[in-house]
């Protein structure tokens, strides 16, 4: 019996890559890819390259059909705009965050109200809610308040073991319960891959599942974002970004005549369309 390849989808730039991930949900009657693999390559000044008509449809289609915007998305697992903020001060940086932790979970209490990823990141021994320490943490945990990112940007050197550079989302002791649907974390783990002699690094991320329009652009996004912080602060260049999704997931498709999705379907293939053109000629 033939087994099906595992659908691995790798551009140089994000908006393309979100793309075809997306055409090929869109088309599928079962409206979902187990599993599926995205990586991007495309970076510049630490930004990941993007098309700016794919990922304003995409906004767009997000606003209309009452969705939380890329960026919004982006910001939950790395927050760009509190370091742009700090000024590139790290202790600044998570200090900023954490102080606006409750504010942050309130703003969408539905959605936040199990935590945010960049808290889990960085205050994994932290409630959300009210900023104070978890009461079955040990005291005498390694990684002060669970900030998970600190330590392995402080050990991220030659001859360290490079399974050091990995984080966890997912909390049995919070996460596994028997509510069906819980929205937080999708997000598990992520890990840094260094390589010295090049002076790269490269993220690698797994979801249990993903949804496919509401969250997975904005998910690449703070995850290269992420991978592009830790590349800075270790004196390191960030060249991939690889997110494993368990299930990746068509959510709740909007009506097939919502002006916004026809344009984003459109934009969506025009792209696909002249990256096919370009490996032709």
């Amino acid at each position: 019996m033939s087994k099906s390849k595992i659908p691995v989808i790798e551009e140089d730039n994000l908006s393309l890559a979100w793309a075809r991930m997306f055409l090929c949900l869109a088309t599928r009657s079962d409206e979902e890819l187990a599993p599926l693999v995205v990586s991007v390559t495309g970076f510049k000044d630490g930004e990941a390259m993007e098309d700016e008509t794919v990922r304003n449809a995409l906004d767009a289609c997000l606003e209309a059909t009452d969705r939380q915007c890329v960026n919004t998305v982006a910001n939950t697992i790395f927050p760009q705009s509190v370091w742009l903020l700090t000024k590139g001060n790290r202790k600044e940086f998570y200090a900023t965050y954490l102080e606006n932790l409750p504010s942050y979970v309130a703003m969408a209490l539905s959605k936040n109200g199990r935590g945010l990823y960049f808290a889990r990141l960085i205050a994994f021994y932290t409630n959300p809610k009210t900023g104070k320490r978890l009461s079955y943490v040990p005291e005498d945990s390694e990684v002060d308040d669970g900030n998970q990112l600190e330590f392995i940007i402080e050990n991220c050197r030659p001859g360290t073991r490079r399974t050091l550079f990995q984080a966890s989302i997912f909390d049995p002791l919070r996460d596994h319960t028997r509510a069906n649907q819980l929205g937080f974390p999708c997000l598990q783990h992520v890990s840094f891959t260094p390589d010295f002699k090049a002076k790269t690094l490269k993220l690698s991320a797994f979801y249990a599942s993903q949804q496919g329009l509401d969250r997975a652009y904005g998910n690449f996004l703070g995850l290269c974002r992420l991978g592009a912080f830790i590349a800075h602060e270790t004196g390191l260049t960030f060249e991939r970004m690889t997110c494993y999704a368990g299930v990746e997931k068509m959510d709740k498709r909007p009506n097939q005549n919502v002006p916004e999705w026809v344009a984003l379907k459109a934009a969506a293939q025009n792209l696909v369309d002249a990256a096919k053109s370009q490996t032709t000629t």
